[in-house]
């Protein structure tokens, strides 16, 4: 793995941390492509349910992008980083859940990252914000795009309009978390969480996920289409013979995950 991403295992959760908290865990090339190792590892881990992605310290999960990169760059050079398979997209594409545990600033690159991910918890110390617009630049990992969908597109060119930040509460009020925990509680509740899909059938669990991202970009009877088809194919699954059987026989469903 990479020295600025640590990967390690906790239950059925692989948890990836982003550690360069001296630079409040800035995304540069090598943290992008560690998170993107990392991924792809928790992914191939049939013993791995869900990932959690965080940041070392209490002071950022990612503070956004290492500016200092910036520096010199060109437009062709940008393109060219943004074209090849950008970290933004992997907890999306990811096949397993992957959950944000959101522990402090959250800006730029980080919140687009964290806008990629299924499911976001933070800390109520925690900051949110698009401010590229102070760089003469706009969001260029999703945020444009993924925020609107999330917090509506009024609230979305609040955010990368003016660069402002918002706390911990009024990024739950907008739905760009589910949940806000002491900071303390952060990671225990993004582990428990995480349990409780772990506890469920993976072949559905993907097929949940597939299904659902689907309605971001489907017309809705694409979108229909796609669901019954994933619904029909989880009953070629032994998960499904497992879930059905343990329901009927009244305990707890062992699912062997295929």
């Amino acid at each position: 793995m990479s020295d600025v991403v640590r990967y390690e295992t906790q239950g059925r959760a692989a948890v990836i941390t982003v550690d360069r908290p001296e630079k409040r865990n800035a995304l540069n090339t090598q943290v992008r492509a560690g998170i993107k190792e990392a991924l792809r590892r928790a992914a191939g881990d049939a013993a791995v349910r869900v990932a959690i992605l965080t940041g070392a310290g209490d002071k950022a999960f990612i503070a956004g992008a290492d500016i200092a990169e910036f520096e010199g760059k060109t437009a062709v050079q940008q393109w060219r980083d943004m074209s090849d398979g950008p970290v933004f997209d992997a907890p999306e594409q990811c096949p397993k859940p992957v959950i944000a545990a959101v522990n402090g600033f959250c800006l730029g690159g980080g919140m687009e990252l964290a806008l990629s991910c299924d499911i976001r918890i933070a800390s109520s110390a925690a900051k949110f914000g698009q401010p590229e617009v102070n760089l003469g630049i706009i969001p260029g990992g999703g945020g444009t795009q993924r925020l609107p969908r999330v917090a509506g597109v009024g609230a979305a060119l609040r955010l990368i309009l003016t660069g402002e930040m918002i706390d911990a509460a009024e990024a739950l009020r907008l739905g760009l978390v589910s949940e806000v925990t002491e900071p303390a509680q952060l990671m225990p509740r993004a582990l428990a969480i995480a349990e409780v899909i772990a506890s469920k059938s993976p072949v559905a669990v993907a097929s949940a996920k597939q299904a659902t991202r689907a309605a971001l970009s489907l017309p809705l009877d694409e979108g229909l289409r796609m669901e019954r088809s994933l619904f029909a194919l989880c009953f070629a699954s032994q998960d499904k013979i497992e879930g059905v059987k343990a329901f009927l026989e009244k305990r707890t469903p062992e699912f062997p995950g295929k």
